[in-house]
């Protein structure tokens, strides 16, 4: 799996830590750190928690786009 830098990027465009997206979406700093590293695939709920909570879609940080090896 490889890591996703587009979820990375926008949680620090907010200027958001680990922990602070993590206890907005109820889970883990660990969970967000293991998402971000590409060592975990979030369920739907939890990638729709995570876009909502960051101000994007699914699209943005989720789906593959264009032949990126960005999925989840």
């Amino acid at each position: 799996m490889a890591k996703n830098l587009r979820m990375k990027s926008a949680r620090a465009a907010l200027d958001l830590s680990q922990q602070e997206l993590a206890n907005r979406v109820f889970v883990s700093r660990q969970t967000i750190n293991a998402i971000e590293m590409g060592d975990y695939n979030p369920s739907i709920w939890l990638c729709i928690s995570i876009c909502k909570a960051l101000g994007k879609t699914l699209n943005d940080l989720f789906w593959e786009e264009n032949g990126d090896e960005q999925r989840t």
